[in-house]
């Protein structure tokens, strides 16, 4: 969907259907909300000498002041909510906050992405918690490349996380898969076939340029819609987008259980159809992946009495969203790696 049909919407809808828009008029339904910026692993695309504290930083927010931002979103009309890192179960009070998030009126929809470290064990806890929707990052099949590519020899024990989450219940579980050239970009086939029997969906998700991993970006970026061509060809088709869905284009096949989605920002209007928005864990509030810096919301978290005031700081500073990355300009904003801001 371009930019000028959403303006076209948004003319169109009624005033009392319009809950945060921006000012070309996306609406926002999805929050991204980081619990913490550290991770234990060290991919190549992210953080490959691993987590380094930046100097200064503050504390990470604590479970009211998480409370109290989510709570303002979901009088907002946003009421899906995503528990992001850095790795967010590496918080020792992450259930608390899961189960904080889950009573917010509102809010019916709690998803979190992991690494998959905790999960053969936490599976269950985690869903009795409120979490009813979880992504695993697992960007190779083949355990050496899994282990170059995350620095741990885990792949064995993320899969049994795998099998753990479908035994506990959660309404999805997706595969994340960073899309690298050279690196797993033959693994296709091997990932098709291991969620065709397993009611999976699949992300393969492209390398993003952030300020950190430029390099890296030039040698492995590879674009999602090599992939599309690949499916379309084996008989994949496109399915249409539901109603808070992430930025992945999805596809299905009549001999899968599983589905595939694609997430290409690189693609042509990938920014039209937004719908999320970003608190980082130090309180920031960031409009993009790949803006100029956060907005802090902090201050307005620390007591309820502050709700009305939380409100309309979120309402003005989201019209002014701007209408698109600058990938494109080989311009990642102030993002120097997808963890800082939960990705």
């Amino acid at each position: 969907m371009t930019i000028e049909r959403i303006r076209d919407r948004l003319t169109t809808a009624p005033d009392g259907d319009r809950g945060l828009t921006d000012a070309i008029g996306r609406r926002f339904e999805y929050l991204r909300l980081s619990l913490t910026d550290v991770c234990n692993f060290r991919c190549t695309y992210c953080l490959p000498d691993g987590y380094r504290k930046r100097h200064g930083r503050p504390a990470d927010l604590s479970v009211a002041e998480m409370r109290r931002a989510v709570g303002a979103f979901a009088r907002l009309g946003l009421w899906k909510v995503r528990l992001t890192g850095g790795e967010p179960t590496l918080r020792p009070d992450f259930e608390d906050a899961a189960r904080a998030i889950a009573a917010v009126p509102g809010i019916r929809r709690i998803a979190m992405t992991t690494n998959g470290y905790r999960l053969a064990d936490r599976a269950a806890a985690w869903r009795d918690a409120g979490v009813s929707a979880i992504n695993i990052s697992v960007d190779s099949l083949d355990p050496a490349r899994f282990a170059a590519i995350t620095g741990h020899d885990r792949l064995a024990e993320v899969l049994r996380g795998i099998e753990a989450a479908r035994a506990a219940g959660f309404d999805s579980i997706k595969i994340n898969a960073v899309l690298m050239r050279g690196v797993n970009d033959d693994e296709l086939a091997a990932m098709t076939d291991f969620i065709a029997e397993r009611d999976l969906s699949l992300r393969f998700i492209e390398v993003m340029r952030t300020n950190d991993n430029t390099a890296f970006f030039k040698a492995r970026h590879l674009a999602g819609q090599t992939v599309i061509d690949r499916l379309e060809q084996a008989g994949w088709r496109r399915l249409p987008r539901a109603a808070g869905a992430g930025p992945a284009v999805e596809y299905a096949h009549p001999a899968s259980r599983g589905r595939i989605g694609i997430i290409a920002p690189y693609a042509r209007d990938f920014c039209a159809s937004c719908n999320r928005l970003r608190i980082a864990s130090d309180g920031k509030l960031h409009l993009c992946l790949f803006g100029d810096g956060g907005l802090d919301l902090r201050p307005l978290l620390q007591q309820d009495a502050d709700a009305e005031a939380l409100i309309e700081r979120i309402r003005a500073l989201t019209a002014t969203k701007a209408p698109a990355h600058r990938l494109h300009q080989n311009n990642s904003g102030a993002t120097p790696h997808l963890a800082s801001i939960g990705g």
